[in-house]
């Protein structure tokens, strides 16, 4: 198989949310949370990095491990998970890492002389009284903190606010010291509004729920975050880091909800939850990291990214979701294609989220998994596709594409029809039968020449499982 950017960016068996990207010293390396496959909450594994050359965005390196979880202080029994962190370089030249673990609400840092090395514990944001942000009275609790270092100061960005939750007002923003990167020397203001408080802010329907992350491009701030419909992230700019900050629009949804450019702005087009990540440029080009979620649960999430576009007016026009990623453009159509890299996953009982508890999600509809375990490097499939469920990928610079093969298992029997549009007609169907091994089945079908979209759509009985597909 060529060597191609994909989404996920990462391998099929690698479950890092939460992504905040950065470039140092020529290579893009990406913080985030860290998801365990099969997992059973949210976070449970320990912080790791990988990083890529700038010029060539498929290339991904692991790093490591760069701080355990065991590092939270009273937490030798890993009863506490690390959630999104963020990484800035400070006026020192040492990296600090900002985290919130899953037990406190104040926000702790550490500290490496290098951006994937092994992180150790620094210390807490703090007022310079002593007193821990987060901790003082009149204080709203920290979370998914974002960093941002300009001169002497550091803006902190904090904040989750549920809807309904008036005691939440929305995300935050706090100066702190660079200094030492921890002592607050401005407190608290709010920057976006949570839903009991957004009449009248220009943010109604796409409230501040979490997720706050935070970019500089020429002399507008962009803050970026999750919204309270979770599965978009949306952004609002300014030109001053810590006030004015005016909604802007959707940057990305992990379900396409919002893009109308090749199907109904309200149809679902994967399965949804809660979303994270940020926006960097790279080598010129601008893109979003977003993550997705597979395993039928909120609980294995992976990282995606897509390029984006500023418009004159520094508004970003929102991106629909595809299998190409880095890639900088289709596909070539022509060989083998895992089936992990379905950008659009659905059936006819359509939903927008993953269910909390995952307990639904597990046999009703496809879902991106693998066989084994956490850990195990091994190549993911979807599976549960039963009678109309459909995965598409999009898209692919097809010439002379005559046949097409799968490869398949499950109890079924039935047809794969290969499509181009994800409610358009069947240019050719695929027969399978059961089979308990992977099995290639083939047929002689024609795509025309061109950049499109693949769909293929399960018509039959049983349960099938779908390993690749083969253009030829």
């Amino acid at each position: 198989m060529k060597k191609q950017g994909f989404n996920p960016y990462l391998p099929s068996w690698e479950y890092i949310p939460d992504g905040e990207p950065y470039v140092f010293d020529d290579r893009v390396y990406v913080f985030g949370s860290h998801d365990r496959f099969n997992g059973y909450a949210y976070c449970l594994n320990d912080y790791v990095c990988w990083s890529a050359p700038v010029d060539d965005l498929a290339d991904w390196r692991y790093e490591g491990v760069i701080y355990e979880a065991t590092d939270v202080e009273n937490n030798d029994d890993r009863d506490s998970c690390l959630y999104a962190p963020d990484v800035a370089k400070g006026p020192d030249g040492r990296y600090y890492l900002y985290y919130v673990d899953s037990k406190s609400s104040v926000v702790s840092v550490a500290v490496c002389d290098k951006p994937a090395g092994r992180y150790k514990f620094y210390g807490y944001v703090r007022y310079p009284d002593g007193v821990r942000l987060g901790e003082k009275e009149g204080d709203e609790p920290q979370f998914d903190p974002a960093v941002l270092v300009e001169g002497d100061k550091v803006y902190l960005y904090t904040g989750f606010c549920p809807v309904g939750d008036k005691n939440r007002s929305g995300a935050m923003a706090t100066v702190l010291s660079s200094a030492d990167m921890l002592t607050v020397i401005e407190p608290p203001v709010i920057i976006a509004p949570s839903e009991p408080y957004s009449k009248g802010s220009g943010y109604e329907g796409h409230e501040f729920f979490e997720a706050p992350s935070i970019r500089k491009k020429g002399d507008t701030y962009y803050f970026i975050y999750s919204s309270v419909l979770m599965h978009e992230l949306c952004y609002a700019t300014s030109k001053h880091p810590t006030k004015g900050f005016k909604f802007g629009g959707t940057i990305v949804s992990n379900c396409d909800m919002g893009i109308s450019t090749y199907k109904p702005a309200d149809k679902p087009m994967y399965y949804g939850g809660n979303n994270h990540g940020s926006i960097i440029e790279i080598n010129g080009k601008w893109y979003v990291f977003y993550h997705r979620h597979t395993n039928g649960t909120n609980f294995s999430r992976q990282g995606c990214m897509e390029e984006i576009t500023f418009l004159e007016d520094g508004s970003i026009p929102q991106v629909e979701m595809t299998s190409c990623g880095s890639n900088g453009g289709p596909l070539i159509g022509k060989g083998e294609y895992y089936a992990y890299i379905a950008c659009n996953l659905f059936c006819r009982e359509e939903s927008v989220y993953t269910d909390f508890t995952g307990a639904w999600m597990n046999n009703q509809f496809p879902k991106i998994t693998q066989d084994g375990k956490d850990g195990d490097e091994e190549i993911g499939y979807i599976a549960n596709m039963k009678d109309s469920a459909t995965a598409g990928f999009k898209y692919f610079d097809c010439k002379g594409v005559k046949r097409v093969k799968i490869k398949v298992r499950g109890y079924c029997r039935g047809d794969f029809e290969i499509k181009t549009s994800w409610n358009g007609p069947a240019l050719g169907k695929i027969p399978v039968v059961f089979s308990n091994v992977w099995k290639e089945y083939s047929a002689d079908i024609e795509i025309p020449d061109g950049i499109h979209a693949i769909y293929i759509t399960y018509k039959g009985q049983g349960s099938a499982s779908l390993a690749s597909f083969t253009l030829e």
